[in-house]
C-alpha cells in the first residue's frame, strides 16, 4: 500500500468541467462549484488564480441537474434550490449560472428564478480563496496555503484582492457586501416575487506580467468548415473540436501576433514543440496561416549551441516552454526545455506540407536558413553515435528518459515487459527523418538552396538501414488473449531478435536500445511510418495487417501497444491506453496509403469514444476491448480539451475527402476513402492557396470539387472512382 504521507497522488480530471479561453482556464466540478481540492480552480497560464469558488444559498449549496459547454470560454450551469419556495414537489427556485472565461478574466452571471407562489426570500454567498499554486505543484498532488485576502474599495459593489510578487487578483460583485474572513466572501440578499427573476454578477480579473504566454492579437488562423454527413457524429465532433481549438489558442508575451495552439488542458497549457506542430499539420485542410505562425514561433527559439543542462543543440527545435523551472518528482525541467526527438523533423514536415497547401513563398523564405539549421540537426547532434538514426538519452538525471511522443519513464517496453535502456532509437522518428530529409530536399530544390542531393542520399539509405536494423520476426503472443497470464518466458520476446530477410513474417520493432538490439513489442508507433518513405508498399501492406488485429484495433480506437504484450495495460499512460491524436494520425497514414477499411473502422471507434466524451475527446481514454464495458472508459488524469486531440476531427474529414493538394507542383490528388464507409460527407470551406473549395462524397463514393484555384489539374488515384470537377478547364486524369 502507498504512504499517503510521502507519496501525493496526481488529482483526477475526467468527472471536472473546463471553461477555456487561453491562457485562463477554469475547471469545476459538474455543478460549477469550484472546491479547494485537486486541480479544481482558476488559472492563469501556469498559475492558480483562485483555489476557491462555492456558491450558496442561505449556506446551503444548491442542487445541480445539468450543464453544458455552450462556446470557446463559456459553460451555463442549472441547480435547483428546494428548500425555497412551494412545497410541492416541483422545484420552484432554480439557479442558471453562466461562466464566461476570457484571458485574464473570469466572470459569472447568477440567475435566481422563482416560479413559486409566495414571496422567496435569500442569502447568497460565494467563497473565494487564492493560492497561486504552480501549476506542476497542482499536478504532483500538492496545494499551497491560502494567501491573504484584501478588501478594497470598488464603485458600486464589492471588492477583494489578493497578491503574489507581481501576480495580483482582483474580484467585484455589483451590489454586494465583501466579507474578508479567513479567505474572502461576497454576499447578497436577494428578494423574489412570484414568477420573479432576480441577476447576480461578480467577475475576477487577474494581472500577471510574469506570464509568458498570452491571447494571440490576431484573427482565427483557419476557415471554420461548414460540414453535413450522414453520419451526425461527425459534424458534432467537427463543431465541437474546432471550438476548443479556438479557445486553445496563444502567443509568447513578446510576440502576440504569432499564434500557436497550447497542448492541453490544465497541465499542458503552453507551447509544446511536438503537440503544437502536430496540431497544425492536422489543421493545414482549413489554411496555412496556423502554420506558418507556429513555425516562426519555434525558429525564434531554434537551438543555437549546446547546452546539455536543457537539452538544446544547434538546429534544434524546442520542447516546452514555462515561465520557470517546472519541478515535479524526480522531474527538473527548465524554462525553456529542448528534450524532444521529434520535434525537429516534424518542423520541417509541416513547412513542407504547408508549401504543397499553397503558403506563400514570402513566408517560407524567411524560415530557409531555420529549415538549414534543423537539416543539420539530423546529420549531426540528433545522431550522436553516427549511426544513422536519431536518438535520445537524458544526461541531467532529472529531465525527460523518453523524448518521443510517448514520453512517461516506463513507455519503451520489450515483448517480455522488461523496460530498455537508453540510448533510444524510435522507430517512427526514423520515418519521421526519412520524410524531413526528401521534404527538405525538395524546399531546398525549389528555393535554389544548396545542399539537397545530401539529404536526398541520407533517406535513400535510411530505409535499407531501418529493415537490416529494425524489422523483428513476430515472436509468439505474450499473452492467451483475455487471460492475464504470461505465455512461458522461453516463448515470449527477448529482445534479441535477429533482422528478418522480408517483411512477410515480421514487423517493424518499437525502438532499438542501448546495445542496438530491437525493442520487439507491437505499438502504434509503426503506424506513424506510413507514408513516410521509409517502407516499401508490401512493408505498408504488413504493417496494416498487424494494426488491424483485434490485439491493436480492438478498443475505440488504436491501442498504443498490443493486447498480446507483457507491459499491456488498458490504463497505461503509454502502453495499452488509446490516444485520440495517434490514432488519427495513423488513419492518415492508412488513407494515404490506400488502407481505407481500417482507417475507416479506426475512424468509427474514435466517433464513438467522442459521442461518449460529449464530442470533446480527451488526451487519451482506456485501451479496453469494446465489449468489456460496452462504451470507452475515461483515463482519469487526461488532458480535456487536448490540441490535437481535437484536430483530430479535422483529420478524420479530410481523410474522408481525400483531397491532397501539391500547389508548387500544380496538381491535386483525390483519394477519399473507398466506398464512403462513413456514409455521405460534404465538407464546405477547405483551403488551398487560399481558395475556399468544397468537396462532396456522396454514398456510392462519387466525388465533387468545386472551388479549386487555377492551374492545379486533378489526378484520381482509382481509375474507377467517379470524380467531378466543376471549374472548366481543369484536366482529371488517373495515376
Amino acid at each position: 500500500m502507498l504512504d499517503q504521507a510521502t507519496h501525493r497522488l496526481q488529482p483526477l480530471l475526467h468527472d471536472l468541467v473546463s471553461t477555456v479561453l487561453a491562457p485562463t482556464t477554469a475547471l469545476s466540478g459538474t455543478d460549477g462549484q469550484i472546491r479547494a481540492a485537486g486541480v479544481q480552480g482558476l488559472f492563469h497560464a501556469d498559475a492558480r488564480a483562485l483555489s476557491q469558488v462555492k456558491l450558496a444559498v442561505d449556506g446551503r449549496e444548491p442542487e445541480a441537474v445539468g450543464h453544458a459547454v455552450q462556446a470557446a470560454g463559456r459553460t451555463r450551469f442549472v441547480s435547483l434550490v428546494r428548500w425555497l419556495g412551494d412545497p410541492i414537489a416541483d422545484p420552484t427556485v432554480r439557479v442558471d449560472r453562466t461562466r464566461e472565461v476570457s484571458p485574464g478574466r473570469m466572470a459569472e452571471l447568477i440567475e435566481i428564478a422563482s416560479t413559486a407562489t409566495r414571496p422567496v426570500t435569500a442569502t447568497v454567498t460565494l467563497d473565494l480563496s487564492c493560492d497561486f499554486a504552480p501549476i506542476e505543484l497542482v499536478k504532483a498532488g500538492g496545494s499551497a496555503p491560502p494567501a491573504t485576502v484584501t478588501p478594497a474599495s470598488s464603485a458600486g459593489g464589492a471588492c477583494l484582492e489578493w497578491r503574489s510578487g507581481r501576480i495580483h487578483v482582483r474580484a467585484t460583485a455589483e451590489h454586494a457586501t465583501a466579507e474578508p474572513q479567513p479567505e474572502g466572501r461576497f454576499r447578497w440578499e436577494v428578494a423574489l416575487a412570484p414568477g420573479e427573476r432576480v441577476t447576480l454578477r461578480w467577475a475576477v480579473v487577474i494581472d500577471d506580467p510574469e506570464a509568458v504566454v498570452t491571447a494571440p492579437v490576431k484573427p482565427l488562423e483557419w476557415n471554420v468548415p461548414q460540414v453535413t454527413a450522414d453520419d451526425a457524429r461527425l459534424v458534432r465532433l467537427a463543431a465541437r473540436s474546432l471550438e476548443d481549438l479556438r479557445s486553445l489558442r496563444l502567443a509568447e508575451t513578446g510576440e502576440p501576433g504569432d499564434t500557436f495552439l497550447g497542448a492541453g488542458v490544465p497541465w499542458f497549457l503552453t507551447l509544446f514543440g511536438r503537440d503544437s506542430l502536430w496540431a497544425a499539420r492536422m489543421l493545414l485542410p482549413l489554411g496555412t496561416d496556423l502554420a506558418a505562425s507556429t513555425l516562426r514561433v519555434l525558429a525564434r527559439r531554434q537551438g543555437t549551441h549546446v547546452d546539455p543542462a536543457t537539452g538544446e543543440a544547434p538546429g534544434k527545435i524546442m520542447h516546452e516552454l514555462r515561465r520557470h523551472e517546472h519541478s515535479g518528482g524526480d522531474l527538473r525541467l527548465p524554462a525553456a526545455y529542448y528534450g524532444t526527438i521529434d520535434a525537429t523533423p516534424l518542423w520541417i514536415g509541416l513547412l513542407h506540407d504547408a508549401w504543397r497547401w499553397g503558403m506563400p513563398a514570402a513566408q517560407i523564405e524567411p524560415l530557409l536558413p531555420a529549415l538549414e539549421a534543423a537539416l543539420g540537426w539530423l546529420g549531426d547532434h540528433g545522431d550522436p553515435d553516427g549511426d544513422g538514426f536519431l536518438e535520445y538519452i537524458d544526461s541531467t538525471g532529472h529531465g525527460l528518459a523518453n523524448q518521443g511522443w510517448k514520453d512517461s519513464g516506463d513507455a519503451v517496453r520489450f515483448r517480455d515487459g522488461r523496460q530498455a535502456e537508453p540510448p533510444i532509437a524510435l522507430a517512427e522518428v526514423q520515418g519521421y527523418a526519412c520524410a524531413a530529409a526528401n521534404q527538405g530536399a525538395a524546399l531546398l530544390t525549389a528555393f535554389g538552396r544548396k545542399g539537397a542531393e545530401r539529404w536526398l542520399d541520407y533517406a535513400g539509405t535510411m530505409a535499407d538501414r531501418f529493415r537490416a536494423r529494425f524489422w523483428v520476426t513476430h515472436p509468439a503472443p505474450a499473452t492467451e488473449r483475455g487471460s492475464g497470464h504470461l505465455a512461458p518466458a522461453a516463448d515470449r520476446g527477448s529482445g534479441h531478435l535477429a533482422p528478418v530477410a522480408g517483411w512477410e513474417s515480421g514487423f517493424p520493432a518499437l525502438a532499438l536500445d542501448r546495445d542496438k538490439r530491437p525493442v520487439d513489442s507491437l505499438t502504434s508507433n509503426i503506424g506513424h511510418l506510413l507514408g513516410t518513405g521509409l517502407l516499401s508498399p508490401g512493408e505498408e501492406a504488413r504493417v496494416a495487417e498487424l494494426l488491424g488485429t483485434p490485439a491493436m484495433s480492438g478498443a475505440f480506437g488504436l491501442r498504443t501497444m498490443s493486447a498480446d504484450d507483457g507491459a499491456f495495460s488498458p490504463l497505461s499512460y503509454h502502453c495499452g491506453s488509446v490516444w485520440s491524436h495517434d490514432t488519427a494520425i495513423v488513419i492518415a497514414g492508412l488513407a494515404r496509403t490506400g488502407h481505407g477499411r481500417l482507417a475507416a473502422e479506426l475512424a468509427r471507434g474514435l466517433l464513438t469514444a467522442a459521442e461518449s466524451f460529449d464530442y470533446r475527446l480527451p488526451e487519451l481514454h482506456a485501451g479496453d476491448d469494446r465489449d468489456t464495458v460496452g462504451r470507452p472508459v475515461a483515463y482519469p488524469a487526461a488532458c480535456r480539451p487536448q490540441a490535437w486531440s481535437a484536430a483530430a476531427a479535422v483529420t478524420l474529414l479530410h481523410a474522408a475527402v481525400g483531397l491532397y493538394p501539391d500547389v508548387p507542383g500544380g496538381k491535386v490528388l483525390v483519394r477519399p476513402l473507398t466506398g464512403a464507409p462513413l456514409g455521405a460527407v460534404t465538407v464546405r470551406g477547405l483551403r488551398v492557396a487560399g481558395a475556399d473549395v468544397t468537396v462532396s462524397i456522396d454514398r456510392s463514393g462519387g466525388v465533387q470539387v468545386t472551388g479549386l484555384p487555377p492551374g492545379l489539374s486533378v489526378e484520381v488515384a482509382d481509375p474507377e472512382l467517379s470524380v467531378e470537377v466543376t471549374e472548366p478547364g481543369l484536366p482529371v486524369r488517373g495515376l
